[in-house]
């Protein structure tokens, strides 16, 4: 077996097979460039360590459960002036998340606040930080099961696990008193433990209303809102936008997006 094919097989019996299938590759430019030994093992194991990168991400983000891939170079800020873009950027350090801070993303829908969620989440997993995402109804709906059959906190440690819980549409359905109850030992057991990223179309006002209790809606915003970034989203929907261009509509103002 001559050198090359040993080095080759050395390299997949260690687990190094995109190294191993760079090889040949590195090797040519290598010697066109006129690389050192060093710089030559460094563009090789660069190779596998940006291969094993993103193998790690796909996997986060497969797990995370997030509805589609979103970054914030994607949102269109222009579109929604209401939107601090500062104050994006800033929440996109993640210094929220290592003060186990919270997020949360208020206005009509289609303008935008699931996308600020899971590009914010992406650059969470991009950071190593446990992620997931979680429709509200199907939150509560989880929670309440669990709790009706004893199991709650068995289930709660899906939710307390990740270093960062995107709850999404909060307030398109009314809760129980059972799923009121559920979410506000989730939202007591992360207190101050690990943040949660929250969009809904409710304002604060009207939560008690979403909830059925006035009191614990009360407790719940207490703990979400002690260490948390609120932003107010108004502006018109992306989907209507995208209607009216198309054809389909004709003028939609930001008014005849609220929901009624």
């Amino acid at each position: 077996m001559i050198p090359l094919e040993r080095c080759r097989d050395q390299l997949e019996h260690l687990g190094l097979t995109q190294a191993a299938q760079a090889l040949d590759h590195t090797l040519e430019v290598a010697a066109r460039k006129e690389w050192s030994y060093a710089e030559f093992l460094q563009d090789l194991l660069g190779v596998e360590a940006q291969a094993r990168r993103e193998r790690y991400l796909r996997t986060r983000t497969r797990l995370a459960h997030l509805p589609y891939r979103r970054t914030l170079e994607d949102f269109d800020f222009a579109f929604q002036p209401s939107v601090d873009e500062r104050q994006i950027r800033e929440l996109a350090t993640l210094a929220f998340v290592h003060e186990a801070a919270n997020v949360l993303l208020l206005g009509p829908p289609g303008v935008g606040k699931t996308h600020l969620a899971v590009a914010l989440g992406l650059k969470a997993i991009e950071q190593g930080q446990g992620v997931y995402f979680v429709r509200a109804h199907n939150l509560l709906e989880d929670l309440a099961r669990a709790q009706a059959e004893h199991r709650l906190d068995r289930r709660m440690r899906v939710y307390l696990a990740p270093k960062v819980l995107i709850i999404d549409e909060f307030g398109v359905w009314p809760c129980d008193r059972i799923a009121t109850t559920a979410l506000f030992t989730l939202i007591s057991a992360r207190y101050e433990r690990g943040s949660i990223i929250l969009t809904s179309n409710k304002g604060f006002a009207e939560w008690g209303e979403v909830l059925g209790d006035a009191v614990v809606a009360t407790a719940i915003l207490d703990r979400l809102m002690h260490h948390s970034h609120v932003i107010n989203i108004r502006g018109e929907s992306y989907r209507l936008r995208e209607k009216r261009r198309a054809g389909m509509l004709t003028s939609v103002t930001a008014t005849d997006a609220q929901p009624r």
